[in-house]
């Protein structure tokens, strides 16, 4: 059945990948070292299923603050090997290590200078003898049943790949805002990036009026807006509250001349602010705890500067 075929592929690739734990050893941070020190970026290489692995290594290298590309051994053998330096480590890919376009250009990067790390399951071959460093990545068996299609070995080597990658990460000491920094257009870019300031409603469109103000006037002012509420501000102009559209639905019926009345008398005195450096998903962790739908945005003085409604944040796309 196929469900049997398939917990048996799973149960090999988990065993397959439990036994590269004891293959973490010296010579694994040696490598580890080796790329941490060199000045150039980590050329990630593989022909064929192994190639598309060594598309990811690479990718994750770099996302995570280890310049890398990826270079096709074919395409190396005509004219990309120019791409290498002397600065440069090549991670070569090959579970034979025998791959016949890896192995053509490998004498040439010795030329070049670069350093060559072997991914192999095959310590005694070509690739092997070339390298200045191996990762044992070899399997006891492929998880097709044929023995034939790249499935266990191409999986120890994804799983060997992120295990160097996120060693470099730490030793490095990269952190959630350098992660962000080279993912700024995903969601967690703009959670560790994207600031209050960003995307806070300014100028015409924050509605700014005195607690003197009839609230006739406030409701112009912001249905001119366009907005949810008004800040409202002394003589001195600091926040002293806010009047929201749920101001006045809870004083209409109290307050049968609500629009004559000065809106201090029925603002949200001493309401929650937020300053423009903040974090944009800061300032949504509060709208959602309180329970509110916009924040005035004040600066030292506590002058409003700005207002942040959760429409604003949503339309940033943050969640």
């Amino acid at each position: 059945m196929a469900k049997t075929m398939a917990r048996k592929v799973l149960k090999i690739e988990r065993d397959a990948i439990a036994s590269l734990i004891a293959r973490i050893d010296d010579n694994f941070e040696k490598v580890v070292k080796a790329i941490y020190r060199i000045s150039g970026r980590v050329i990630v290489t593989g022909m064929g299923k192994p190639g598309f692995i060594a598309q990811k290594i690479s990718a994750t290298l770099s996302s995570t603050g280890t310049p890398s590309l990826y270079l096709h051994p074919a395409e190396a053998l005509h004219g990309d090997l120019g791409r290498v330096t002397k600065d440069d480590l090549i991670l070569a890919l090959s579970n034979s290590g025998e791959t016949e376009e890896i192995i053509k250009f490998l004498p040439v990067v010795k030329k070049i200078g670069a350093k060559i790390v072997a991914m192999t399951g095959n310590r005694r071959s070509t690739l092997a003898r070339f390298a200045d460093y191996v990762i044992d990545t070899s399997v006891k068996r492929e998880a097709c049943p044929l023995g034939l299609a790249p499935t266990t070995s191409t999986t120890a080597m994804l799983a060997m790949g992120d295990a160097l990658a996120v060693a470099l990460l730490d030793k490095k000491g990269f952190k959630e805002k350098d992660f962000a920094f080279y993912h700024p257009g995903g969601i967690l870019g703009k959670r560790l990036l994207l600031t209050v300031a960003d995307i806070m409603r300014k100028g015409a469109a924050n509605p700014v009026v005195r607690d003197t103000s009839k609230v006739k006037k406030v409701l112009l002012a912001i249905t001119k807006a366009r907005a949810g509420s008004a800040s409202v501000v002394d003589s001195r102009g600091r926040l002293v509250g806010i009047f929201t559209d749920g101001d006045l639905r809870r004083h209409l019926e109290t307050h049968p001349r609500l629009i004559e009345c000065e809106v201090r008398h029925v603002m949200t005195k001493n309401p929650t602010v937020i300053t423009k450096d903040r974090l944009a998903a800061e300032a949504f962790d509060i709208l959602r705890s309180k329970r509110i739908d916009e924040i005035p945005v004040v600066d030292a003085k506590k002058r409003p500067i700005g207002l942040l409604d959760v429409q604003d944040i949503l339309k940033a796309g943050l969640v």
